[in-house]
């Protein structure tokens, strides 16, 4: 089996204070992309039975198991800044496939992070260049630059999982954090 190349801590070669900080955001990142920008969107892109990436599947057997896979875009101020891409990592019945099956585009994060039932995962990081399927998949956005920054981390409800692969796209740069923009304004 191939060794993941995904990380639980950030590599070298990140000096970017503002993407670092949405990288390692403990919380929703729904809910912070509300808190700074003044309108929010999320896209659905897509939902439907798809090919897990080798990287997701267990046992290293990408690309030839069949999972519900919904992808869609973070979006401030009219602006894509986030794609994410998430995939069941267990049974494709139960409670949280009949939630995913039905949220449409609302986001997955206001289920994640106000059901006390579920738990995170260690958040893993890995940058993405064109090689990655994810990479040219949130190119379809918009530009993006040569390589993008992406974690991912698997979040349980009993014996389900839920994969979300968030990948940042270069315009979370143009995001003011909260606590910033507060001094901005004053």
């Amino acid at each position: 089996m191939k060794r993941s190349k995904w990380r639980v801590r950030l590599a070298g070669g990140l000096t970017d204070p503002v993407l670092r900080s949405w990288l390692t955001e403990s919380g929703s990142l729904t809910a912070r992309c509300q808190r700074a920008s003044s309108v929010f969107r999320l896209r659905l892109l897509s939902y439907g039975k798809g090919r897990v990436l080798a990287d997701e599947a267990a046992g290293g057997r990408g690309g030839r198991q069949l999972a519900w896979v919904r992808e869609v875009a973070l979006e401030c101020d009219g602006r894509p800044v986030i794609f994410a891409h998430t995939t069941p990592g267990t049974a494709d019945r139960g409670r949280m496939s009949r939630w995913m099956a039905g949220l449409g585009s609302r986001s997955l994060g206001s289920l994640l992070f106000s059901h006390p039932g579920f738990r995170r995962g260690a958040i893993e990081f890995l940058r993405l260049d064109a090689r990655h399927p994810l990479h040219s998949r949130a190119a379809s956005l918009g530009p993006v630059t040569p390589t993008l920054w992406a974690r991912r981390s698997r979040h349980r409800l009993g014996n389900q999982a839920v994969l979300v692969t968030e990948v940042f796209l270069p315009a979370i740069g143009l995001l003011v954090p909260p606590a910033r923009a507060s001094r901005i304004l004053l």
